[in-house]
């Protein structure tokens, strides 16, 4: 058995185990790979991924220049933690649930530049998403992006909830070539209004016009 059928066959058992949390019966394919890394790199500095699986987008994130020092990888599921232990040694692989990152004593050795999401966000309650974004931005630095894909028509992250954290989301991009096809958005900080600044309120997101 290849090294990429045995990880679709752990994938699959994974999602029949537990469909919600897996969400995907099949791990993320390349072009949804290289879409949500394609604004990382080795300035990045360290890069916090929420639910890596396989290690899909960790061996993306490695061929983005990303040092593998660099990489802190929160993973719920046992037997995708053992597996990304063993596969990616010097990384930091922490088996816990994502909604409890705020509390993470993390001890890394550059600031926090990126969080790479592949979280089934629209099948979690609303709390749940509020304390994985609440916890992946008390880690990241000033100017660093979450980044989470979607298989759904727009943002997974509520406008409401956005606007609680003091958030904006932009589209990134979409790819057909992924089983099913996704698109990708950067989630970052707004940056602190002027006083006489005007608000648009007729954008739903930033980067992203209100569909018709």
């Amino acid at each position: 058995m290849t090294s990429k059928t045995a990880d679709a066959f752990l994938f699959f058992r994974a999602w029949l185990s537990a469909p919600l949390r897996v969400a995907s019966v099949t791990p993320s394919g390349r072009a949804l790979s290289s879409l949500m890394t394609a604004e990382i790199s080795a300035e990045t500095g360290t890069v916090i991924e929420l639910g890596p699986g396989t290690g899909v987008f960790t061996e993306a994130l490695l061929q983005q220049g990303v040092a593998e020092e660099n990489l802190v990888l929160i993973e719920y599921g046992v037997e995708f933690a053992n597996q990304l232990s063993d596969r990616f040694p010097t990384a930091k692989t922490v088996q816990m649930d994502a909604a409890q990152l705020r509390k993470l004593p993390l001890r890394a050795s550059a600031p926090v530049g990126a969080v790479v999401s592949g979280l089934p966000l629209l099948s979690m309650p609303l709390r749940k998403v509020h304390a994985i974004l609440e916890g992946a931005f008390s880690h990241l630095r000033p100017g660093g992006a979450f980044y989470q894909f979607t298989y759904g028509p727009r943002c997974p992250i509520a406008r409401p909830l956005l606007d609680r954290l003091g958030l904006k989301a932009t589209y990134i991009g979409w790819t057909l070539a992924n089983i099913p096809p996704a698109a990708v958005y950067r989630i970052s900080r707004r940056r602190p209004r002027r006083a006489l600044e005007p608000v648009h309120q007729d954008l739903l997101f930033e980067g992203q016009k209100n569909p018709s």
